[in-house]
């Protein structure tokens, strides 16, 4: 059976949602998969071996130029490659919904109505699928697969899953301990402050790699280089790049955005802090930890100028990673 999966974009987004792809190939090998993705994130699909083709879509330039034609033009291609028996929308955007439909005649599943960011997208699908907007993200993923495909991903599954981000690159990284530093998201109100990161490694006293992925992310970055000699701040990676680091390290410390979920994916213990995000976009384990600050969170309505992750104390972060570095 030819399956498609619709997960454009966010970065952390996409990398949540790969769990399902070695559950569907376990309980039904004969599966073909493509996934449809934004272009700029094609990258940490790469190497995935139970993605048989990997389509991407130039939004960025879509957006630019205003061009229905080409947008058309992209999708036929895809279309062109082969019809698909089954679509599964893992986004639920009005947008998704409308690739999904222009892909395929047969088979469409994806969120119900009241399960879905936005709810018109629902009234494309053949088959929808319910589960509460607030429930983990990870749990929402497999539910939709497990429901799409008449399978069950089980919690047992999802605890003893294997890594699913592979690397072509090597980068020069320490050889032994090495914790890393994602101290930049999308919103300034979800990143944890510079000075606090400063005083986690004083603390911990092992070498900090930071990754940076903008300007601004970048000056931080080298400020804190230079309050403590524990930290070294990372070149400019790509996301093959950056699956190698973050796949390498003994410890992840970051901001809830999609390099820190990197670690979930890979198994790597890590500590993800949450402001004004809820702590639901991480499948916690013993080794995958969240904090999160006292600020309370409207699902459907995120609060962009909650900073209370500013609030949340240097010294629990630093007890949490000791228990970690011990484990």
């Amino acid at each position: 059976m030819k399956i498609a999966i619709i997960k454009l974009s966010s970065l952390g987004d996409i990398v949540h949602s790969m769990v399902v792809l070695q559950f569907m190939k376990k309980y039904q090998p004969n599966l073909e998969i493509s996934w449809i993705v934004e272009k700029k994130f094609k990258g940490v699909l790469e190497g995935n071996p139970n993605i048989n083709q990997i389509h991407t879509v130039n939004l960025q330039k879509i957006k630019r130029t205003k061009s229905i034609k080409l947008l058309t033009m992209e999708l036929s291609r895809i279309k062109n490659f082969g019809n698909f028996d089954l679509v599964i929308d893992f986004q639920g955007l009005i947008k998704t919904a409308i690739v999904a439909k222009f892909l395929s005649t047969k088979k469409i599943v994806g969120f119900d109505w009241h399960s879905v960011r936005e709810s018109f997208a629902s009234l494309v699908y053949s088959q929808k699928v319910n589960i509460g907007y607030d429930q983990n993200t990870i749990i929402r993923y497999t539910k939709l697969a497990s429901e799409a495909l008449n399978i069950n991903i089980t919690m047992d599954d999802l605890k003893s899953k294997e890594p699913y981000l592979f690397s072509f690159s090597e980068v020069l990284v320490p050889q032994n301990f090495y914790i890393v530093f994602i101290i930049g998201s999308t919103w300034q109100s979800r990143n944890y402050p510079k000075e606090k990161f400063v005083q986690i490694a004083n603390a911990l006293k092992k070498q900090c790699l930071v990754v940076w992925g903008s300007d601004e992310e970048k000056q931080n970055a080298y400020w804190m280089e230079g309050e403590s000699k524990y930290i070294k701040v990372m070149p400019e990676l790509n996301l093959d790049e950056l699956k190698f680091v973050v796949g390498h390290a003994s410890l992840l410390i970051g901001n809830d955005t999609g390099p820190s979920h990197m670690s979930w994916a890979l198994n790597i213990p890590s500590i993800v802090i949450f402001g004004p995000t809820p702590p639901e976009r991480l499948f916690q384990t013993d080794i995958n930890l969240a904090i999160k600050s006292h600020s309370k969170i409207n699902h459907w309505k995120l609060n962009k100028n909650d900073f209370s992750i500013k609030d949340i104390r240097v010294n629990a972060i630093i007890e949490m990673a000791q228990k970690l570095i011990k484990y």
